[in-house]
């Protein structure tokens, strides 16, 4: 009887864990068809799950939104780490890491517009790619790479250029995301402390390809 009670809880658990999942899944998938504005019944549906489920895990649909789009940047965040694990200079991980995002409104236009109406609090997140950009800055000045008093505020510079570019980019859909990317964050590291022949030289060098957590092509 104990291990049938026992077993209870984790079986429910278990259940709230899929459904949260689902709705954060089907959330994704109408955002990367730029479905903003959907009903919750239509959400709920698209989630294989009844209407009171999504309420005993969301206040509303901008909160889905917002913890859904976390959710991706937090799986982009975490392929970045995967994709610089081999990279020793912690100036070469973050430039990296920023170049690789920087490609990201491009390639994965629908989060990125999210990202960008989000951004705030998105940038000071726990979650995703803040912590991991604030890690970078505080490593690299451990290491006596960066020329960094203060790294909130680089932190605060970082996000205010990642939010910038991306609007920028929309904006301007001719303009190459590629070289204004690298631009960008050539600047960050010569901010940084970074010479500027040293800077330039971090930016061309090749990128890994990867996935979107958009739509999961490669880049």
């Amino acid at each position: 009887m104990s291990a049938r009670n026992g077993s209870e809880p984790n079986r429910l658990e278990r259940r709230k864990a899929r459904t949260r999942a689902a709705l954060i899944t089907a959330a994704q998938s109408l955002l990367a068809e730029g479905k903003l504005n959907v009903p919750i019944l239509e959400i709920t549906q698209a989630a294989d799950v009844g209407m009171g489920s999504f309420y005993n895990h969301f206040q509303s649909r901008e909160e889905l939104y917002h913890f859904a789009v976390e959710e991706a940047l937090d799986r982009h965040g975490a392929l970045l780490d995967t994709l610089c694990e081999d990279i020793d200079d912690p100036a070469q991980v973050f430039a990296q890491s920023f170049r690789l995002t920087g490609r990201l409104h491009r390639m994965s236009p629908t989060l990125s517009k999210v990202l960008l109406n989000d951004g705030l609090s998105l940038a000071t997140s726990d979650k995703g790619l803040a912590p991991r950009a604030r890690r970078d800055i505080e490593e690299a000045v451990k290491a006596g790479r960066f020329d960094v008093r203060d790294p909130e505020l680089a932190m605060t510079i970082v996000a205010g250029a990642t939010l910038c570019l991306g609007r920028l980019l929309h904006d301007q859909p001719e303009r190459d995301d590629a070289e204004a990317t690298d631009e960008v964050v050539e600047n960050l590291l010569r901010m940084f402390g970074i010479p500027p022949e040293e800077a330039r030289e971090i930016c061309q060098r090749p990128l890994p390809a990867f996935a979107t957590p958009e739509d999961g092509t490669a880049a």
